[in-house]
């Protein structure tokens, strides 16, 4: 018999069985299709050096009209902006107390009980003292006067923190870890209160790193809520700190789900916090809880979601209520003759889910409708109205838009709207959703890579508490593919060169450099792999002998001296049995001379198989490789029929 090429549909089909899907690819794991063959993804390396502290899941490049160059970072502990790879934390101020903090320390102990009436912190909220004096003994006047992160809330007028060495920020102590400090233990000659007379500034309150259900006494973190005061964790599960943020200008505007909205000056320096929005000087009616916030495009205005409304109702969260201040204006959100500012209410579901700007509207999901929002001018600045019920999102970051497109996963389905929603056709949609941690559905983050036209979604497996997967649509070659990595948030290239993501080891990592997992020291490889579903010779009437595989690859932008991946192909008997038989041969690049060419390699690999249907492995495990596969061939023989 002549050669048999082996070619494949791209995209992966976990929808059907794998001797149904023949023809097809059936698994993969870090690779893609570009003009419909598979290749390996590019690597990764560190963004920044420097760790930031919480799980990331927002962020969001501007520049200044000066070339300042920023980058907003929004972890469930802080907020951060980052310039030049320093992150600087900008979490705004909750509270301060002013001459009026005590301490108290036990000897052989780091734990500081500090006494603050009132305080209104949580268990891992961060608190800035001051103007504290020495107790007398190791506990000095340096160490107390830190940044400290709170430990636990033993009632509603103390709470406690570890003693660490004087003069050691909390960034200069920031680790993969979290918070790794040098521990000061204090003596019997620390018997004094600190002066009596000790500043403390508290940070806004810090989110959930993951969802919780139930409620009632041990429902959620220690800590969390104040003393003697019943749980603030719903039923359905507890809000994850999720950020929203936008431009308004060269400043930032920013929201914690469920929590304040803030504004950070950009002139001011990243020395400077961000404050909460209706403490700027001129405010009139600003929201002060919301959902999520972002800036128009269009017509520059300033609009809340799920927020509270003006009046008497200011700092009672209302879940459908959108308001939206004057255009150009921070400050200006009660509705005049005078000014474009106003409210809409939505009509159907629970809670506003979510909402993003598209180019010619805003898509408003609440948890079982779509509507669109869109700008009409005085006097009622904007309308809104239903496009579709029954229709899900998994959670605040599932969509995103695509051009005029606008792509979503849904609790069950995927779904894109284009000016009218439709499901997404998906094959992989079983294996997706067969294997998902739903108690963790609001970490599902979309994000697009437009360089190779797809859209990726990020999200946590079944036994996973952290987003450990991802399912990527190709919306040019309208295909599905998927592969395991840890990554809790992404932003596209744009203001950046290469896209940025978030790890959950608390770096950024910018993504398509290199060839290899820069998240190592040294790196290590990127293990990648694609396999065909089952494919018979012919009919599978008759057992075929394979003696010979021709391969055909390119091993181009590989930076490894002697770039390899290895082909293996499986047989089988019967669909539903096990694989007999199964053999491995390495492609490797050919050596020519000092100016290697990358279409030289491996002539063929002699194969001893024999079997009624087979499939064939494509796999890298070396650093410096790339891969790009073509049309192998097979020489095969008929074997009769026993």
């Amino acid at each position: 018999m002549p050669l048999t090429k082996l070619q494949f549909r791209p995209g992966i089909n976990r929808e059907t069985t794998s001797y149904s899907n023949e023809g097809g690819w059936f698994d993969s794991d870090k690779t893609r299709f570009r003009f419909g063959f598979p290749e390996k993804i590019g690597g990764w390396v560190r963004y920044a050096i420097n760790a930031y502290l919480g799980s990331a899941r927002a962020l969001h490049p501007w520049v200044t009209l000066s070339g300042s160059q920023f980058l907003g970072v929004g972890t469930h502990l802080k907020y951060y902006v980052n310039e030049g790879g320093a992150f600087h934390d900008v979490t705004p101020i909750r509270a301060t107390t002013t001459n009026g903090i005590v301490f108290a320390a036990t000897n052989g102990s780091s734990t500081i009980t500090a006494t603050d009436s009132s305080h209104g912190a949580t268990a891992d909220d961060f608190v800035t003292l001051s103007g504290a004096v020495s107790l007398g003994g190791v506990i000095t006047a340096g160490v107390l006067n830190q940044e400290y992160q709170v430990i636990t809330v033993p009632n509603e007028n103390t709470f406690t923190f570890a003693a660490r060495k004087a003069e050691t920020s909390i960034s200069s102590i920031t680790t993969t870890e979290g918070l790794n400090p040098i521990p000061v233990v204090a003596n019997s000659s620390d018997s004094g209160n600190g002066g009596s007379a000790a500043d403390a500034a508290y940070q806004a309150t810090v989110g959930l790193n993951s969802s919780v259900t139930g409620n009632g006494w041990n429902a959620g973190p220690y800590g969390r809520g104040t003393w003697n005061s019943a749980t603030d964790l719903s039923v359905d599960g507890a809000t994850l700190r999720i950020w929203s943020h936008d431009n308004f200008g060269e400043d930032l505007i920013f929201n914690a789900r469920d929590a304040g909205i803030y504004y950070w000056n950009s002139s001011d320096g990243v020395t400077a916090r961000a404050v909460s929005l209706d403490s700027l000087v001129g405010s009139n009616q600003a929201p002060t809880i919301a959902k999520k916030v972002l800036v128009s495009d269009r017509d520059r205005h300033i609009i809340a979601f799920g927020c509270d409304p003006s009046g008497s109702g200011l700092g009672t969260q209302d879940p459908l209520l959108i308001r939206f201040g004057s255009q150009e204006s921070l400050t200006d959100w009660q509705s005049s003759a005078t000014n474009t500012a106003g409210d809409l209410r939505l009509g159907s579901g629970s809670e506003i889910v979510t909402a993003i700007e598209t180019r010619q509207q805003i898509l408003v999901f609440t948890d079982e409708s779509l509507h669109a929002m869109q700008f009409l001018g005085p006097p009622f600045t904007f309308g809104i109205n239903a496009i579709s019920e029954n229709v899900t999102i998994a959670g605040p970051l599932a969509a995103i838009a695509v051009e005029d497109m606008v792509f979503w996963m849904g609790k069950q389905e995927f779904y894109t709207y284009g000016g009218g929603v439709q499901r997404l056709p998906c094959t992989v949609r079983d294996y997706v959703f067969n294997d998902f941690n739903e108690l963790q559905i609001q970490k599902v983050t979309a994000s697009t890579n437009t360089s190779f036209s797809e859209v990726w979604w990020f999200y946590p497996s079944a036994n996973s508490a952290e987003n450990d997967k991802y399912v990527v649509y190709n919306y040019q070659q309208k295909i599905w593919y998927y592969g395991n990595l840890a990554r809790t948030a992404w932003l596209d290239r744009g203001i950046e060169s290469n896209p940025v993501a978030a790890g959950t080891d608390h770096y950024l990592y910018t993504h398509e450099s290199g060839l290899d997992d820069g998240s190592t020291e040294p790196v290590s490889a990127i293990p990648a792999y694609i396999e065909s579903s089952q494919f018979d010779m012919g009919e599978g009437d008759h057992f075929t002998f394979i003696n010979r595989l021709i391969p055909d690859l390119t091993f181009r932008d590989s930076t490894a001296t002697s770039p390899k991946a290895t082909f293996t192909i499986k047989t089988r008997n019967y669909p539903g049995g096990t694989y007999l038989q199964s053999q491995a041969g390495s492609v490797a690049q050919s050596a020519a001379g000092t100016s290697t060419v990358v279409e030289q390699f491996t002539d063929e690999v002699n194969l001893r198989l024999r079997g009624r249907s087979f499939a064939l492995r494509v796999d890298s495990a070396d650093e410096g490789v790339a891969w790009r596969l073509g049309s192998p061939r097979v020489d095969v023989k008929p074997d009769g029929r026993r």
